[in-house]
């Protein structure tokens, strides 16, 4: 398998949907609490970036192998594109899976149980979004889990192996006893920091679902828009962005968020006019790139006034 062949396979391009988590994750963690593990950082951004990889690869995988079409294969899914041989494509994905997971292992040496146990959750839920007789991403609940697992679950796990000295959470397990702490408030502020990296990739799964609504469904892949219909999906689409910059805007006032983050509302013009475009009209080609471009912008000022706040 050719280079370029791989990185269709993994659809690289998409990956700046987890990168901006991790960002804002780390950012955060200077800022709140000055601490900056570097190993620690560096082993949790190679295993978070060779699951997403995983991850898509057995997308692309299971979207070939429970394709109805013929058609579908040879021109929709980069398999059938580039003809990669399955075998191939099965070994390119364990071999991927095992590397994440013995990094993962390594970082649990250096942190604690904890990180196990919410790795394993993301990891679980990464797999059976599109693996299994009946993937997370076939149901309407495939925008939750993505945005969930990846908007929180990622900028948490950034936050904890950066600071699990301070007590966030702690699992312990001493002779015959497991104990666990957690503190509800500093994990309620993570949420809350993390809810714009969550609200904005729920919506490009949802933008993606609604494109795809009629091919989904003669797929057999019945996803949020079928069950709420296109009209509530499009309202939706634009609810969460009105959610995502509501919880900012809490959070600056929480002092949870320095005061710089305000000016994530400066996008809120083109965002407005992305989200009218989209409304106007969903397709694949033309508009679904509108969803991407609005994380970025949303997710990609929030973490530049996070480093003006670290430096200053």
């Amino acid at each position: 398998m050719t280079l370029p062949t791989f990185l269709k396979l993994v659809e690289i391009r998409t990956k700046l949907a987890s990168l901006f988590p991790f960002l804002i994750g780390l950012l955060f963690v200077i800022y709140r609490y000055d601490m900056f593990e570097p190993l620690n950082t560096a082993i949790f951004f190679s295993a978070m970036l060779l699951f997403d990889l995983t991850t898509t690869a057995i997308n692309n995988y299971m979207d070939y192998k429970k394709a109805l079409s013929d058609d579908y294969r040879r021109q929709s899914n980069i398999i059938g594109q580039e003809n990669i041989p399955e075998k191939r494509v099965v070994a390119t994905i364990i071999t991927m899976l095992a590397i994440a997971s013995l990094l993962g292992i390594w970082l649990v040496f250096r942190t604690d149980l904890f990180v196990l146990v919410i790795g394993m959750l993301c990891f679980a839920i990464g797999i059976f979004y599109t693996f299994g007789p009946i993937p997370l991403s076939r149901m309407p609940l495939g925008e939750v889990f993505s945005g969930v697992t990846m908007g929180f679950g990622i900028t948490f796990l950034a936050i904890y192996v950066n600071a699990a000295n301070q007590r966030i959470a702690h699992l312990g397990w001493t002779g015959r006893m497991i104990t666990f702490e957690m503190d509800v408030l500093l994990l309620l502020e993570i949420f809350l920091v993390s809810l714009p990296c969550i609200l904005t990739i729920a919506n490009i799964m949802l933008a993606n679902n609604i494109c795809d609504l009629e091919e989904d469904i003669a797929n057999k892949r019945f996803t949020l828009p079928y069950y709420i219909g296109r009209k509530n999906a499009l309202l939706l689409f634009h609810l969460l962005y009105v959610l995502t910059f509501a919880a900012i805007v809490t959070a600056v006032l929480l002092q949870v968020l320095p005061v710089y983050a305000l000016l994530v509302c400066l996008v809120l013009i083109p965002i407005t006019k992305s989200i009218r475009r989209f409304r106007q009209k969903q397709s694949k080609l033309e508009t679904f790139p509108l969803s991407l471009k609005n994380m970025m912008l949303v997710n990609g000022t929030m973490a530049i006034t996070l480093l003006v706040s670290v430096i200053l």
